[in-house]
Order: C-alpha cells, then sequence, then structure tokens
C-alpha cells in the first residue's frame, strides 16, 4: 500500500508546505475518527484536475468500520462523489441526508476541506456506519460535537496545531475527555475522565465546576496552578503536561476550540498514567541499584587488587612475586569491566573502551627490561555484561603472554615490540586476532598441551563460557611474531 507522500508526489502537484501540512493532520486525525464514530479518508486532488486519489486512511476505535478494504492509492474521478467536488471547489464543509449504501451498509458520508492558508489542499471523507444507530447518549453527542468544532478548524486552516509534539503517553479519546468552555467551566466529562479525577482524590462531579480550582486543590503543591497548568486547564494553549499527587498521575493534552477567530471552549484530553510512572519509577530505581552494586564490586576488587600489591611487596621469592603480579592483572580487567557496568545504564558494554583500558593496563606494568606499544584498530561494538568480563580477561592474559614471552633484547639492552589488537563484528559473530611483533612460539608449542596457567584460562573461557574457537599459531603476513585469533559469537 502507498504511503501518503508516494501518493502525493505521484500524482499531485501539492508542494513539500502542503505535504508537511498534511502529515501532520493525518499524526492526529485519529482523534478526530474516534470522535466521529467515523472512518476518515484523505483525498488528494489530481495533478490534472480529473479527480481524487485517496492519499491516507484512518478507522475509528470508538465504531464499527464503514471500510473494510484499505483504499489508499484509489483513484475518484470528479463526477462520481459530488460531495468531494463541492467540497473542494466551495471551500467548504458538505452533507447528503441520504446515506450511500455499500455492501447493504448505509454510509452517512461528509466532506471536510483541508485548507492551507488560503488554498484548499485536499478533502476529508467522513463516513459513519449507520448499522445500529440508536439515540445517542451524552457521551456520544459530546463527541460529535467536538467533531463538529475540529471539522471546522480544518475547514478554517486553524487546525491542527503545530508544534506539538505526540508521545507515546499522548492521551486518546477514550482514555478520558473533557470539554470546558472558553470561561475554563467543566461541561462534558466522559466516565473515564471522572475516573482519572476520583482516583486524584476528587469527591464531587466535575461538570459545572472550574477545572484549573479543581484541579489546584487535588495537587500537592499549595493549590497553586502556575501559568503553564492554567493554560492547559483552560484550553487556552495546545499543550501537553502532567500532573500528579500522592494518589495518581495524570496526561493531560488540551486542544483549544476556536470558531470564527475566537476562544470558545477546548477539548481536554487526559491518560491516567500512574501505573505507568510507577514502573518507570521502579525501573529507574533497579538501575541505579545495579549500577551501584558495580560499583562497589569495582571497588571491593581493587582492594583486594591493593592487597595482593602489598602482600607481594612483602614476598622475597621472585616466583611468588610474579604470581600476586599476575593474580592483580586479573583482578584489574575484571574491575575495569564493572566500573564501565557502573557508569551506564544497563547490562551492556562498549568494549572499545575496555579493550584500550586493558592494554594500557598492560602496557603499564612491562617490567624495566621490556618496553611494548599497544594498538588497536576495528571496533568490538556493544557486548553483553556476559561475554565483556570474560572477554576481558582473555584479553588480558594474550597481551601479557606476550609481554612476558615473545620479545627479547639480542645486546642485553631493554626489549622493545608492538602488540596489536583488532576486532571486526559480522552478523552474529565478533572475530578477535592479538598480534605481536616477537620471536615467534616454539615449534613444539601446542596450546592444548602447554601447562601455562594464563593460556589454560584463556582456554577455559573461550572454548567454556564464551562458546568460541581459539587458534594459536605464526603471523599471517609472513612476518616474524604470533597471531592468536578468536571468533566468538555475538548478539546483534
Amino acid at each position: 500500500m502507498p504511503s501518503l507522500t508516494d501518493v502525493a508526489r505521484n500524482h499531485t502537484t501539492l508542494d513539500q508546505a502542503d505535504l508537511d501540512r498534511l502529515h501532520l493532520l493525518v499524526s492526529d486525525w485519529q482523534m478526530l475518527a474516534d470522535l466521529s464514530f467515523a472512518d476518515l479518508v484523505l483525498w488528494l486532488p489530481d495533478t490534472e484536475g480529473l479527480g481524487f486519489w485517496a492519499g491516507a486512511q484512518m478507522r475509528p476505535t470508538t465504531g464499527p468500520t464503514a471500510y473494510l478494504d484499505d483504499i489508499v492509492g484509489s483513484f475518484i474521478p470528479r463526477g462520481r462523489r459530488h460531495l468531494l467536488d463541492q467540497a473542494y471547489d466551495g471551500g467548504r464543509i458538505c452533507r447528503e441526508g441520504d446515506p450511500e449504501w455499500r455492501d447493504d451498509v448505509p454510509v452517512r458520508v461528509e466532506t471536510i476541506p483541508v485548507r492551507r492558508g488560503t488554498r484548499v489542499i485536499a478533502v476529508i471523507a467522513r463516513n459513519t456506519n449507520l448499522l445500529g444507530v440508536r439515540t445517542p447518549s451524552r457521551l456520544e453527542i459530546a463527541y460529535l460535537q467536538s467533531a463538529t468544532d475540529l471539522a471546522r478548524m480544518i475547514t478554517d486552516g486553524v487546525f491542527p496545531y503545530g508544534g506539538e509534539r505526540l508521545l507515546s503517553t499522548t492521551p486518546r479519546v477514550g482514555d478520558g475527555c473533557i470539554r470546558v468552555d472558553r470561561h475554563g467551566m467543566v461541561t462534558f466529562a466522559s466516565p473515564n475522565a471522572l475516573s482519572a479525577y476520583r482516583r486524584m482524590g476528587l469527591v464531587t462531579d466535575l461538570v459545572g465546576s472550574r477545572l484549573k480550582d479543581v484541579t489546584g486543590e487535588l495537587l500537592q503543591s499549595g493549590h497553586k496552578v502556575d501559568d503553564v497548568l492554567a493554560s492547559v486547564l483552560t484550553g487556552r494553549a495546545a499543550k501537553e503536561l502532567e500532573i500528579e499527587n500522592e494518589d495518581a498521575t495524570l496526561f493531560l493534552r488540551a486542544i483549544p476550540l476556536r470558531a470564527d477567530g475566537q476562544h470558545v471552549g477546548a477539548l481536554i484530553l487526559l491518560r491516567d498514567v500512574t501505573e505507568l510512572r510507577s514502573r518507570e519509577r521502579e525501573l529507574v530505581t533497579k538501575e541505579a541499584t545495579i549500577r551501584e552494586i558495580h560499583h562497589r564490586v569495582k571497588n571491593n576488587l581493587q582492594t583486594v587488587a591493593a592487597l595482593l600489591r602489598m602482600q607481594g611487596r612483602r614476598i622475597t621469592v621472585p616466583e611468588g612475586q610474579a604470581a600476586l603480579a599476575e593474580a592483580v592483572r586479573r583482578v584489574g580487567s575484571i574491575a575495569i569491566v564493572h566500573e564501565t557496568l557502573s557508569e551506564s545504564f544497563d547490562e551492556h558494554v562498549d568494549f572499545d573502551d575496555v579493550a584500550d583500558r586493558v592494554a594500557a593496563m598492560v602496557a603499564d606494568v612491562s617490567t624495566v627490561a621490556t618496553s611494548v606499544e599497544t594498538r588497536r584498530s576495528g571496533s568490538f561494538g556493544v557486548l553483553d555484561s556476559e561475554i565483556a568480563t570474560p572477554l576481558a580477561m582473555v584479553l588480558t592474559e594474550l597481551m601479557q603472554n606476550s609481554v612476558e614471552h615473545a620479545f627479547r633484547s639480542r645486546d642485553g639492552g631493554a626489549a622493545t615490540g608492538t602488540i596489536e589488537l583488532s576486532a571486526e563484528r559480522s552478523v552474529g559473530r565478533l572475530h578477535v586476532t592479538v598480534v605481536d611483533d616477537g620471536q615467534g612460539l616454539p615449534a613444539s608449542f601446542d596450546s592444548e598441551l602447554s601447562g601455562n596457567l594464563g593460556l589454560s584460562i584463556v582456554r577455559t573461557l573461550v572454548i567454556g563460557e564464551l562458546d568460541g574457537t581459539l587458534d594459536f599459531g605464526p603471523r599471517h603476513d609472513g612476518r616474524p611474531g604470533t597471531q592468536v585469533t578468536l571468533d566468538i559469537p555475538v548478539k546483534d
């Protein structure tokens, strides 16, 4: 099914400003369909003036549809629907007393010209399914009156209002509807609207009261209503905002109603968002708690690392000092991940930062006899925390292994070398290589038989925990050195 933009650009001479106006209308016309209990179809004038193209369609949620099929993209020539011709040519709302019959369903049709400036740029056909029509209730009368007022405003070119930013919480007609007159007095309140105010603590009726005064008495701000809230509650400005007290939270939207350039009242839609905001606050609290836990874990790990360093300084056996130094680095790599998680709003990590910090840590702790430069290329992207922690440890072990074993000085001076870390994301996979320019692996090297503790940790984490593959070998470019390749599954 074509979009409104497709139909307009392929079959009409409407310019971008016209199209922007129509998009603004279509983004908000569910409200008009629900108030009208009718289907809406937006008809656009043909380039040659031969008829009209259906550019958009909306069905009501408050009544039966008049169109079972989608008609967007269909064409009606002039003369077949004279109400369309009259509304477009005359710039006025047109209706007939006799209904049309469609598949044995009586449908009342009304056409509403859509004006921008001094020009009519489209026509809305309002189609009401008359099956089961009965004497309208007070609610239905109020809805229909509001729909009529909005239709006149569309014809006058003053609705929809620009500048409104409709949100996912924006109330719909069925959520709650209040009608106020030009003085801000409530003339109608739907049952859902009244229930929402009752939840805030209202014990009287809304009809016949001044909405601003009633709302002020329910708020916890010393019964004071500021200018922004007053403009909404009196319907003087097209705005959205929330009000709350200890009992409930309501989201309000005011649609000022105008006739002949004068303010005549307003339609105020409202939605009870108490449970929604409660859940959001719970999520915020949980997220803050999780971040605090990661922060404390990081602090505890840093304390453990400090204690291990102190213990290492008291040991005179070189092997014992080296073992504790390795433990400090392993604890440090885990602490880096938890520090990153403590700064995020979910359990995901931008791993590029983690990799850079791990590489810097490894380079910093290289001995005086070995000077190592680390580089990174490519991007790890965002990883889940359950992948980030073991992967950080794996990179720490691999780079530390290069620092300790790959580089040897031939003249007795300080050995130098470079460790290159690269990452490449593909669909569902992460490919990582750690390459050094050292002396390479011994001819008899077998990673599975090696008794090195660091390599045992790497194998356990990559194969057992990350469900990945691990490969040791010479550099693929033929230069001296070692290349370690990891391939692990990740979520896109």
